[in-house]
């Protein structure tokens, strides 16, 4: 019997429930002992370590956030966090470490297999902006929120001639903002990835109203350089030519809150059950992901060292669906 131990980490996201509920139950069903670490990396350094029974995670795939809690750790970029971590996890017997996370706590589980540890990570992220995982979990969820946002504001700004600037999250990238854009019917999107003038956006405005369009909707990412914020801004002090009224409205973390959708808590089900039959079969210093419709296993080490592409053919398609 191994003592498997499980945490979740970094921003939360829909599903990462239902991932450990997996993990846990998969695991004790194969004979080990499930350990939760609360609070992510913080924990692990404290030694805030519970047993988990089948049980334990009874009732929580439709659950979001997580039952463990989740921090985002500085200390464990340090040398001095790392090798803590390293210790308590010998001092508690831990025969594997699994961490249901984004980037930063990927990054984190290489630095610690670097050192040794035997660590498999399971992508979950709202971001999607993590190598290995097409989507990560959470995604899905968070983009069925601003899609209900897009159409709940297309009709007030329907009613009342105004533009709206639309903020979703994504840290510095433009997934979000783009597939929201793209099954929202966005008039206008704004990336990081394709960083546009303002006055571009004034004169794609003025366009749009000289057309009788009786509003708009603007998509904006919140890495973006000119963001909600900055634009409203720059309408207010350069927009002279009769056109919408602008209104800013930002999703914020309403999109990592709530149920999990349908797909999360499936993809999350999957994963959580990869991991232990990773683990099982040899894998270490993998992530379990979703690519091409399969689960596949990616070495932490490229995780972390690639960037994901953007998805140009997509931005063209919205682009010319837009005009």
């Amino acid at each position: 019997m191994s003592r498997l131990a499980v945490m979740t980490s970094g921003g939360d996201a829909p599903g990462m429930n239902a991932a450990l509920r997996a993990l846990t139950r998969v695991g004790l069903a194969k004979g080990h002992q499930v350990i939760g670490v609360r609070h992510g990396y913080t924990g692990l350094i404290a030694g805030d370590m519970v047993p988990l029974s089948a049980r334990d995670v009874g009732g929580i795939i439709g659950h979001g956030g997580t039952m463990l809690g989740t921090t985002r750790c500085l200390a464990l970029k340090t040398e001095e966090g790392q090798r803590a971590a390293c210790a308590m996890l010998r001092d508690q017997a831990i025969d594997a470490l699994f961490v249901i996370g984004g980037n930063g706590s990927q990054a984190g589980a290489a630095a610690l297999a670097a050192r040794g540890v035997s660590v498999i990570g399971v992508g979950s992220t709202i971001d999607n902006d993590l190598v290995g995982a097409e989507p990560s979990i959470g995604v899905t969820t968070a983009l069925d929120v601003a899609i209900e946002a897009i159409d709940r504001l297309r009709a007030t700004a329907s009613a009342t001639r105004r533009a709206f600037l639309l903020e979703v999250m994504g840290r510095h990238s433009g997934y979000l903002a783009l597939m929201a854009g793209l099954a929202g019917g966005a008039e206008i999107i704004v990336v990081p990835e394709h960083e546009c003038d303002p006055v571009t956006i004034v004169n794609m405005l003025h366009a749009l109203h000289e057309q009788q369009r009786s509003h708009a909707i603007v998509v904006v990412a919140e890495g973006a350089v000119w963001n909600a914020d900055r634009l409203a801004s720059f309408l207010a002090s350069h927009n002279t030519l009769p056109t919408f009224e602008t209104r800013v409205t930002k999703l914020g973390h309403v999109q990592r809150g709530g149920a999990p959708g349908v797909f999360d808590r499936l993809l999350a089900t999957r994963l959580g059950a990869a991991a232990i039959e990773a683990f099982d079969s040899g894998q270490r210093g993998v992530l379990m992901g979703l690519q091409n419709g399969q689960i596949q296993a990616t070495a932490l080490e490229a995780v972390n060292q690639q960037q994901k592409s953007f998805p140009e053919p997509l931005w063209t398609l919205a682009r010319t669906l837009a005009q």
